[in-house]
């Protein structure tokens, strides 16, 4: 089975392309339409890595991600930022946010490809942690 990735993109197109495309390469794909079910998925699935949009409704990506970055079972999961914005206060944000990397869209399904293979390189799909003697969750990979 290939690297867990969760989609989440309030916009159907973009996870319909995204997903085949991904799953294609061999990639197990997951989805989610808003940011509280991108949080829930994220809990329940593990994912290796997470293509965020920043805005979606419910709660928007950057408030997702810092949710998913407040957990001790998500907060090392790489986080990629896939958004419109392309102001510099919006792209701060997303950093101060906990996102890994930033991919501006519209993209094509290759440079999406090429960035989630770049983030692995950088960071690796993280452990979802082991347990100690006393029960506490370790992970061999802090939050960069």
């Amino acid at each position: 089975m290939g690297k867990r990735i969760l989609l989440v993109d309030d916009y159907p197109d973009a996870l319909e392309i995204w997903g085949l495309y991904l799953r294609s390469l061999g990639y197990d794909v997951d989805t989610a339409d808003d940011g509280l079910n991108a949080v829930a998925k994220a809990h329940a699935r593990h994912p290796d890595l997470i293509v965020l949009d920043l805005e979606l409704p419910g709660i928007t990506g950057f408030e997702a991600a810092l949710r998913l970055r407040q957990s001790s079972t998500t907060r090392t999961i790489p986080l990629i930022a896939a958004t419109g914005y392309s102001h510099l206060k919006d792209l701060e944000q997303a950093k101060a946010s906990g996102f890994d990397a930033i991919l501006l869209k519209p993209c094509e399904p290759a440079a999406l490809v090429a960035e989630i293979e770049r983030v692995f390189a950088e960071y690796g799909p993280q452990p979802s942690g082991t347990q100690d003697a006393a029960g506490l969750e370790q992970h061999t990979h802090q939050k960069r």
